[in-house]
């Protein structure tokens, strides 16, 4: 049977070869912008402060003190009070906080599941309450480590490694980079993408390797995947030009979605650097771009993704209607 194949420029073609290696050598090169400016000129709170419980419970590769650390203090400048979590979920756990924050859980071995039933059943009807949940799981394993969870709220996970060969970052030409803007359709109409006023509104959000997500009736898609992005089981060991049919479609999927439970909100990210402030250095960065250090997600120029954690944690906090 005859295949199509597509003919990719040389810095797609590179950037495939380095999909293989970020879960070791890329993921070793990458850590938390020291310089990333966390400041708040307008926090959202100054009277209350609303309480996010950020899991480090459960071999989490984001912590308040590694690579989500940009985020931890953004969002503590902006009136949040965060507490690190050290303890398996339970009611009382739980009890006292407005949000929960989970980033790249992980089971004790590959393809486990990272929360017990009782643990998902404890946050389920903790959101059903009237908690929110900010469920973040990137590429493969990450997925099938917090499936049950997700499954709680009828979110589905790809456990993929997705790419798009139409709406990637040209600057990179990494086709696990993904674009999400107002001219492409991919940014979806919600309070996260328009924000409060015009200076909050999200015109441009960029992803860096993660997975697709499904969400049921009556979620909103807010980082939607194009009809032209795909599901890759593994990562690609070469550079080489891909069949047209590579891995599964990705339409109709999503990269970040939205949804109201009980009383309660969740949403669920399918990437996690989009909302952490990472530096990218040595070979790969060299390799990459051709840079000795490359900046990924709050820390990119040109994109909204500071402003979109902030989005996030204002709708998630119930300040965004």
């Amino acid at each position: 049977m005859h295949k199509t194949f597509i003919r990719l420029p040389t810095a797609v073609l590179i950037s495939m070869a380095l999909l293989a290696a970020e879960v070791g050598v890329v993921n070793s090169q990458q850590i938390a912008d020291p310089n990333f400016d966390a400041s708040v000129t307008h926090p959202a709170y100054t009277n209350k402060h609303p309480k996010v419980l950020f899991d480090e419970a459960h071999k989490n590769i984001h912590t308040t003190n590694g690579r989500y650390q940009p985020f931890a203090e953004l969002i503590t400048n902006d009136g949040y009070q965060v507490t690190p979590n050290k303890e398996k979920f339970q009611q009382q756990t739980l009890a006292g906080y407005d949000i929960l924050v989970i980033a790249n859980a992980l089971g004790t071995e590959e393809g486990q599941a990272a929360f017990t039933d009782k643990e998902c059943d404890a946050v389920r009807d903790w959101v059903r309450q009237g908690g929110s949940l900010l469920l973040i799981a990137d590429h493969a394993p990450y997925g099938a480590a917090a499936e049950n969870l997700a499954r709680r709220f009828g979110v589905r996970m790809g456990n993929s490694f997705t790419i798009d060969l139409s709406q990637y970052d040209p600057e990179s030409g990494n086709p696990g980079w993904l674009l999400f803007t107002r001219d492409n359709h991919l940014l979806a109409t919600h309070p996260i993408t328009q924000g409060r006023n015009a200076t909050e509104r999200i015109n441009r959000v960029l992803t860096f390797t993660g997975q697709s997500l499904k969400g049921p009736k009556g979620s909103i898609a807010f980082l939607r995947l194009s009809d032209t992005a795909r599901d890759l089981k593994q990562r690609l060991s070469r550079a080489m030009a891909l069949p047209s049919t590579a891995g599964v479609s990705a339409a109709g999927k999503a990269q970040g979605i939205a949804l109201q439970f009980g009383q309660g909100r969740v949403v669920v990210l399918g990437e996690a650097a989009m909302l952490s402030a990472q530096l990218l250095q040595g070979p790969a960065a060299q390799q990459l771009m051709g840079k000795q250090v490359i900046q990924m997600g709050m820390s990119r120029p040109g994109f909204d993704n500071r402003q979109l954690a902030l989005n996030i944690m204002h709708w998630l906090s119930k300040l965004l209607n």
